[in-house]
């Protein structure tokens, strides 16, 4: 009796050619049905090309009018009605071959849990899902995979659980929802409003799919500002206490200017201008040095941040985008 694995992926990892081989090599088919049968696969592979071959050029002309990066021009205009056939066509097309492929869906719970938690890129994320007008999310290849992180400056293993696969399918709604958002700007999008985006990755880690969303924001962790924070606030603490008296000096002049008697200071340096202006200009720009400096840390520790992102994920995009646009 066959044994049944009810957690076992439908999904058989041998190339068509070397299925063919290993069918044969029981040895239970004489040379000329063994040829025979080789034939009868070839015929099958071409049947099935052929098949596959419409259903890729189905996908290809609906995804045309949400192709962010078209190159060709549509010979006619088309309707509201005729893009949300064509985008429901497609969804269902797509969905229908993916399952056939033995892909299965990854559920937006599981994708809302990958934003609250990490494994492989340690860093704050934030996803607006009602950016999406579609949403299509699948996986294949549900293991585990040991990688070696640096923790405390000493590399160590880690085993983290994987998608050998995974197709991300996303249609951002249009130009008028992003612009009543307040909070961003179109300019600074990386995806184009009412277009339709279509990816496939290798080996993702589970708890870092959101890192494959165009609209994910990236932020520091409790870790990361206290790493940034801390330094800061040493470095501000000297420079307090170096310009203190300048600070008092201006406070001074101020409140005598307002008429405040109790507040005493050298009336005669109050009414040096030059002195005034070179005390406010030597705070003027103690602080903006240091607010500078500060900037461009945070500025290069985001630069960081985009780059671990860059090298974990960049060459593992299998480029499922260009090949629906070819």
């Amino acid at each position: 009796m066959m044994a049944i694995y009810q957690d076992r992926e439908a999904f058989i990892p041998y190339r068509r050619t070397d299925l063919i081989e290993l069918c044969l090599q029981d040895g239970k088919l004489d040379p000329n049905n063994a040829q025979k049968f080789r034939d009868f696969c070839e015929i099958l592979s071409a049947y099935y090309h052929f098949k596959f071959h419409q259903t890729l050029e189905n996908l290809k002309d609906n995804f045309a009018p949400f192709n962010p990066d078209a190159d060709t021009k549509s010979i006619k205009e088309l309707t509201p009605n005729q893009k949300s056939q064509m985008e429901t066509k497609l969804i269902s097309t797509l969905t229908t071959l993916l399952k056939s492929a033995n892909y299965f869906p990854l559920p937006k719970n599981l994708l809302q849990q990958a934003v609250s938690e990490h494994s492989l890129i340690e860093l704050k994320t934030d996803i607006d899902f009602d950016d999406f007008e579609d949403m299509v999310c699948y996986g294949r290849g549900d293991k585990s995979k040991i990688y070696f992180l640096k923790k405390l400056l000493k590399p160590s293993e880690q085993k983290i659980e994987i998608y050998e696969r995974v197709v991300l399918l996303i249609k951002f709604k249009d130009k008028n929802y992003f612009e009543s958002k307040k909070s961003k700007k179109l300019k600074t999008q990386n995806f184009v409003p009412g277009k339709m985006y279509v990816y496939l990755y290798g080996n993702i880690p589970k708890f870092d799919l959101e890192f494959l969303f165009p609209n994910v924001k990236i932020g520091m962790t409790w870790k990361d500002r206290l790493l940034f924070g801390l330094p800061a606030i040493g470095a501000a603490i000297p420079l307090l206490v170096k310009v203190l008296p300048q600070l008092i000096f201006i406070l001074g002049i101020i409140l005598f200017a307002m008429g405040v008697e109790s507040f005493r200071i050298d009336q005669e340096k109050s009414h040096d201008i030059m002195a005034v202006l070179l005390t406010t200009l030597s705070v003027v720009i103690a602080f903006g040095g240091f607010a500078f400096k500060q900037y461009t840390s945070y500025q290069n520790k985001q630069i960081k941040f985009q780059k671990i992102v860059t090298e974990t994920l960049f060459f593992k995009n299998l480029l499922m985008l260009v090949c629906l646009s070819l």
